[in-house]
Parts: C-alpha cells; structure tokens; sequence
C-alpha cells in the first residue's frame, strides 16, 4: 500500500575516505558536505517488510522523462541522466538542466544513458557519461568526460565511440565502472545484430577497457593480438546494463539481457567469451526454440554465475551493498528489474549466488539504476515518463 504524506528527513551526509570510493566502482556515491542537510521529502512507502530488514521508500525528486543513472556530487548534489539527452543537476527539490553536452542521438533505446564520477573527482573534477552518437543513419555508443562548471560541462573529452556505428537503435549496453587500476571499463551491447558480439574486430557486444584518458592499456587480453580489437576486454555479450566492482574482491560483476528468458549475471574474466549468440540460456521471441547452444554445453564460454529463465527479469542498475544501516545486507548484491519491476537481493558466498529476495515487487515501477551510498542508503531511479530518485531507509 503507497502511503502519500510528508515527512521531514534529516539526512547526515558524511566525510568517506577514497580508498572506499576507489573499491567501490560506480555503484558508490563520495559525498563530503560537512553540515547537516535537511530537505522534507515524501514518503511513498513506510515500513516496508523484508527478510532481514525493515525500511521505508523516500522520493527524492520526480517528473524526471526516462531517467538512466544518478551520480552524486561531493556537495550531497545528484547528476541524473535522462534518455532523452538531459543533464539534470538535482538539489534538494530543485531541479535544472546543465548545458555543453555533445550531439546525442536520441532514438530507440539510445539517448543519454550512464553517468559516473571519476574516482578522484574531488582532485580532478572528471565526470563520465555514455550516449549514443550519430553517424549518418547509424549510431555509436561513446564514452566521453567532461567537468562541470555551474550549469555548464566544460573540458569535454570524447575517449571512445564504437566503430563501426550501426543500426538498429538498440542494445546499447553503457554501464560504466572504475575498477581502481587506473583503467575504465564500459559496455557495449550487440546492438540487436547478434554475430557482431563474436567478431574480434568489432567492439559490438563486448566489454571495454581503457585507461582513464582513453589510452588502450598494455595489458589488455588482445593488446598484441593482429586479429582483435586491442581495447576488447570481454566479448559475447547481448545487452550489458549492469556492472559494479566488488569491494572487497576487485573483480567485476555485470549482467545481461537475455532474449526470452536468460538474463545472465556474470563475473568478467579478461580476454573470456560470454557466448552471445551462439550460447544462451535463453529461447528465441515467438516461437520459444533454442539459440545455440547452452553455454555450459562448451567449454570455451564462460558460464555465468546464475541465469533467469524461463521469464526475463529484464535487468538494469547493480550495486553491492556496504554499509551501517542495513548490516545484515552487507556484501549482498541489489539489481533492478525493468520488466519485473522489483529491486532484488542476492546473497553471494565465494562467488555463488545461495539466496535471492525480491524486494517492492510492482511497487514503484521499472527500476533503472541502483547505487549505495555512504550515508547506507540505497538509491534508485525508475524509468518512467514521470521517473523519479528514491531512497530506501532502514526504520529504526
């Protein structure tokens, strides 16, 4: 039951080292205001029951058109991406747009997508952003930074734009991740093509590793290879809309769309295959026969860490879980679902998934992006016409 009354919110923003931000990926928020902010937000959810813990749900801000990630600022500010090419500054319950992007294209399910801060934000001022460019009658997922300046991007800086472009307008991938090694990492999707996420000389349907001024690293898994793309870092993918690092390991976590069924949660592996088209768990559209084979079926793909069938979850957003509010869903794995429409837990032990919880199940809607902060909460933006930022609060 949604429960539609005001609350005033006293929200303790605190100092956090960058060590943790650097562990964190693009799952965590640094926020560094050193006074108390107090903003009366509402509560759309009060006392919410699950397994381990009791919360609320707080919106933060709506009438956001198909937002796709939120990053928060150092001042306690939130940058949401809409899909539609919007930068949108959030403070408090103020919202504007901030203007210098570059030319985005618009279409299908491309547009302006993943926002990510630089793990030394606070010394460099870099801020990351995926989006779809033209070219021509096609269109490239691109990785680009820039710094913002007021209500202006400044310095911008495109590191990397998908060649050759294509068509469709689908399957963009865009998650961006800072492993902490120096490098970013960014997905691309297939771009509903398929072979392409097979074909080494093509980044479609693979994962990219770039140092962080867009430079190729020299170890990358194809870097001395003539017959591969040297920036290549995983391939086989379909449709990448979640990755985070985990904070306590280092390694890589994303999942995937499926086709009918077969959203896959994987760990990436340099250099390793993923399978895309030619192995899925997942059935074709319509007539609901296989794709290939089932990955565990070779033993030159990497099988993920668990799948969905026969239904999708249509996945999008991730985030580990580390903090004070929620203690006993520490380490847990929280991903948004789109087509479900719930944020679900997962309990992973020594890299296996041994619980999963679906939590707001057809409660606020298509969960896009999920994050963590410092403050322990959990954020989440859902994609909507009338989106909107909400903030799971533990009750004491």
């Amino acid at each position: 039951m949604i429960h539609s009354h005001k609350t005033t919110i006293l929200s303790f923003l605190f100092i956090t080292s960058l060590l943790f931000l650097n562990a964190c990926g693009n799952d965590q928020f640094f926020v560094e205001p050193a006074e108390e902010q107090n903003h009366e937000y509402e509560v759309i959810l009060n006392n919410v029951n699950s397994e381990e813990h009791d919360f609320r749900v707080v919106r933060i801000v709506d009438n956001l058109q198909h937002p796709w990630a939120v990053a928060q600022l150092p001042d306690g500010r939130f940058l949401i991406t809409e899909r539609a090419g919007q930068l949108i500054l959030v403070d408090g319950d103020q919202t504007q747009s901030v203007q210098g992007l570059p030319e985005i294209e618009s279409q299908g399910q491309g547009g302006l997508l993943d926002v990510v801060l630089h793990p030394d934000y606070e010394t460099n001022g870099w801020i990351y952003f995926t989006y779809s460019s033209p070219d021509g009658n096609n269109t490239s997922t691109t990785l680009a930074r820039a710094q913002l300046d007021n209500l202006g991007l400044t310095n911008l800086d495109v590191l990397y734009t998908q060649n050759p472009s294509h068509n469709p307008g689908r399957h963009y991938g865009s998650r961006i991740a800072f492993p902490g090694d120096g490098t970013v990492l960014f997905t691309i999707g297939e771009r509903g093509l398929n072979q392409p996420a097979q074909d080494l000389n093509d980044p479609t349907g693979s994962t990219i590793r770039l140092n962080d001024d867009g430079s190729i690293p020299s170890d990358n898994p194809f870097v001395n290879r003539s017959d591969a793309l040297p920036e290549i870092y995983s391939y086989g993918h379909r449709n990448p809309q979640g990755m985070t690092i985990h904070p306590e390991t280092g390694t890589t976590w994303q999942h995937e769309h499926g086709p009918r069924g077969g959203d896959a949660l994987n760990i990436i592996r340099p250099g390793a295959n993923y399978g895309w088209p030619d192995a899925t768990y997942g059935r074709n559209y319509g007539i609901n026969t296989r794709i290939g084979i089932e990955p565990h079926e070779d033993p030159d793909i990497t099988n993920p860490i668990t799948y969905w069938v026969p239904t999708s979850i249509a996945p999008s957003g991730m985030a580990f879980y580390i903090g004070d509010s929620f203690p006993n869903w520490n380490g847990n794995l929280f991903i948004g679902a789109l087509g479900q429409q719930h944020l679900r837990r997962i309990v992973i032990e020594n890299e296996e998934v041994v619980h999963q919880e679906v939590l707001l199940d057809q409660e606020i809607g298509r969960i896009r992006d999920v994050r963590t902060g410092p403050d322990g909460f959990i954020y989440i933006l859902t994609d909507h016409s009338n989106g909107g930022l909400y903030r799971i609060e533990a009750i004491d």
